[in-house]
């Protein structure tokens, strides 16, 4: 068999091209341009292009399949050729589902804790000795890549993107993978480019609902969990959002099970979080709640909750979800994904949690298409307020790229409220969070950094910076 990548330098594509090699499939590809990491992972399983460019020389009759990646253009030189020939063409994830239609589904969907919960599963299948499938949006401990596909594994693990799955198919990603067991995390408005009301972004997760489908193949072990067949359909929902609530209850499919969840009780115990007699590695309210929607879904597949705990124990989170970078006796430096206000909200207070007594300093980077427009920064008010230090970061460039009209760093501010210091500049930033951290030492006050961004602050070395502050 023989598939092309149109776009194999993405995160998602070249690891799905990854895993097609792995699984015995000859696998070509084209791109414009590739960077590290996947640069260098595509080299090491001799997938690199020889040259970057569209070259539609290479779309010839005897390809099996064309994977279209969201890089690509409508008017790809690769595209129309493949067009032309009548080649069968895939976006991502209509791929994924192909390869994953006989298995039982577990998708993850949300605005935010996707990535967590997918990666909380994906761990507890791992300890307890379940072979599964998977995708997966960033690098896991323990995973070579972020795409496994396989012919043995009876259970696939999804995490399931709303944003739009190519560019001929402007349906978001979670629509095409029809999930025998749904998980829905949290509704808050995001890819405002895409979704320009509130209500069209709600809907989108409305629709996911209605597409979770039975599954009549889970073994007898999968099928009474909990006391409730996994067969059925299932919703798990997080009850403590009020959207996702109220998308949960206005479905009226009466043929699934819904689950909802809240945050199990817990404590936290010189610096450690017990949940019950359970220690974790991982910390905060979100993350409590992305547990127990993982604990819903392993419950589906015949995993029972002394199995859980047993396997949670040991997990210590997905990369750059609130990761810590290095800390000592007085100070702790943390990077994490979170962009959107709520994200930052709940990375924020899990800081506070974790580290009662620090001062807190926040820094956080305007980095998506949403976070940039003007529309939407007034979703950020207060967004940090729970910092005791709070430094917000946006690029000049950044905003040209997306072809978007320029902000105002006063503007900016008074969108965040509160004291947030605004910079577009990364370098001026961060000599201030070095000068900051120079004052809370001469006056012996323990103190806490977070990094908060889907970019990188155009470029920072975090493991230095951690260096250099501790």
């Amino acid at each position: 068999m023989k598939v092309h990548f149109i776009a194999i330098g993405g995160s998602a594509m070249h690891n799905l091209a990854i895993a097609l090699c792995q699984k015995g499939i000859t696998v070509t590809g084209s791109d414009d341009e590739i960077f590290d990491p996947a640069k260098s992972r595509l080299e090491r399983y001799g997938l690199l292009p020889e040259s970057f460019g569209w070259h539609p020389e290479r779309i010839t009759k005897d390809l099996d399949a064309v994977v279209l990646g969201m890089h690509a253009r409508i008017d790809n030189p690769e595209l129309l050729r493949a067009q032309e020939l009548g080649v069968k063409i895939y976006s991502y994830p209509e791929y994924l589902y192909e390869q994953s239609k006989d298995k039982l589904r577990i998708v993850v969907g949300g605005s935010h804790g996707k990535t967590t919960t997918t990666a909380m599963i994906l761990h507890v299948l791992a300890h307890c000795g379940i072979e599964a499938d998977y995708m997966v949006g960033a690098q896991l401990k323990g995973f070579e890549v972020m795409v496994r596909l396989s012919n043995t594994a009876k259970v696939m693990v999804i995490e399931g993107d709303e944003y739009l799955t190519s560019p001929i198919d402007r349906r978001p990603k979670f629509h095409l993978y029809h999930p025998n067991v749904a998980i829905v995390t949290g509704i808050e408005w995001d890819h405002i480019n895409v979704f320009p009301t509130f209500d069209i972004y709600r809907e989108q997760f409305a629709k996911f609902i209605d597409l979770i489908e039975p599954y009549d193949g889970a073994p007898a072990s999968c099928r009474q969990a909990g006391g409730t067949p996994a067969l059925q359909g299932t919703l798990i929902y997080c009850d403590e959002d009020a959207e996702v609530h109220r998308v949960a209850v206005e479905n009226q499919r009466t043929d699934i099970q819904k689950l909802p969840y809240r945050c199990p009780e817990h404590k936290v115990v010189d610096g450690v979080t017990m949940l019950g007699r359970t220690p974790l590695r991982i910390f905060g309210h979100h993350n409590l709640l992305n547990l127990t929607a993982a604990r819903l879904a392993c419950r589906q597949v015949g995993i029972n909750d002394e199995q859980f705990d047993e396997a949670i124990s040991t997990f210590e989170g997905a990369s750059k979800r609130l990761e810590l970078v290095k800390k000592n006796d007085t100070c702790a430096v943390y990077k994490d994904f979170a962009h959107a206000p709520s994200k930052l909200r709940a990375t924020i207070h899990a800081m506070r949690e974790q580290y009662p007594g620090r001062k807190l300093v926040a820094c956080m980077e305007l980095h998506t298409f949403s976070s940039l427009t003007q529309e939407f920064l007034q979703q950020y008010a207060h967004s940090m307020d729970e910092a005791d230090v709070r430094y917000v970061y946006f690029s000049q460039h950044a905003l040209q790229l997306k072809k978007l009209p320029p902000l105002d760093p006063q503007e900016v501010k008074k969108a965040f409220g509160g004291d947030v210091e605004v910079f577009t500049d990364s370098k001026e930033m961060i000599a201030s969070v070095k000068q900051t951290c120079r004052q809370f030492s001469i006056l012996n006050s323990p103190f806490s950094i977070l990094m908060m961004s889907s970019g990188n602050f155009d470029g920072i070395d975090f493991a230095a910076l951690a260096n250099e502050i501790l």
